[in-house]
């Protein structure tokens, strides 16, 4: 789905990335690892468009998006989320789903006001796409409620379902896991795979959680000081030494610690 070849970003001097290069295989969940500033963080500001790279390219199924704005991305089915969601906190639950879908009628002031039958079945169209998603994520019983009343965990899963009101084809999450509850994380967890498995999405994680990793990564890259330190299963992953030494004997991941 995506290759990312030779991709470098200095901060005046900085190699924040430092000539990496792997791929994201279409259809796969992807884990992207590695201590604290090992520029996880900085290559997804890349891929998404945020950053443009010093050197090296970004190629998504077949074509070169290097430099592209987050905006053409997401016309080309790839977006992200943020390790801090990033609601419209006045907006409902509801309404957070409905504004994310491109090409709206209703944003076009004469067809709103030429062809506002057009307009308002395109409405109901969406608010039933939304109301589904709502029921994937168990987040029914806050349609009503503003996003900026959301626990943190919700608000992750909002960021999910905004995700899937897109034509998305890839997806970068940006520590899922992070400040969610077991509970909530179980039900993040499943949408997931879900959508991994029953709508054939791409996923690429930053995560901390190394059991959350395991569990639903096919392939883990690990990053170390801005560079690719290693690629493979998570079961290899844990057991290598120089993993173990990045991060500074971590004991996460050490096999005896399963």
């Amino acid at each position: 789905m995506i290759a990312i070849e030779n991709l470098s970003k200095h901060f005046a001097g900085v190699r924040a990335v430092d000539n990496c290069s792997f791929e994201i295989e279409k259809g796969k969940i992807t884990g992207l690892i590695g201590p604290n500033g090992a520029g996880k963080t900085t290559l997804f500001n890349i891929v998404a468009g945020f950053y443009k790279p010093t050197s090296g390219r970004i190629i998504l199924q077949g074509e070169d998006i290097t430099g592209f704005s987050p905006n053409r991305l997401f016309h080309r089915g790839l977006v992200r989320t943020f390790q801090i969601p990033r609601e419209f906190s006045r907006m409902t639950v509801l309404e957070n789903l409905i504004v994310v879908p491109p090409y709206q009628q209703g944003e076009n002031l004469l067809v709103s006001w030429f062809s506002w039958r057009q307009v308002h079945r395109q409405e109901r169209e969406l608010v039933i796409r939304a109301e589904e998603v709502l029921e994937q994520l168990n987040l029914s019983h806050l349609r009503d409620e503003l996003a900026g009343n959301l626990s943190g965990g919700q608000k992750k899963l909002l960021e999910l379902g905004r995700t899937m009101m897109t034509p998305a084809r890839v997806v970068l999450l940006d520590e899922p896991a992070a400040g969610v509850n077991k509970t909530l994380l179980a039900e993040l967890t499943n949408a997931i795979q879900r959508l991994n498995r029953e709508q054939n999405y791409t996923f690429c994680i930053i995560e901390h959680d190394m059991d959350l990793i395991e569990q639903i990564c096919d392939w883990v890259v690990v990053m170390a000081q801005g560079q690719v330190l290693m690629q493979s299963t998570m079961h290899e992953v844990r057991s290598d030494r120089a993993v173990q030494e990045a991060y500074l004997g971590n004991t996460s991941f050490s096999p005896e610690s399963k």
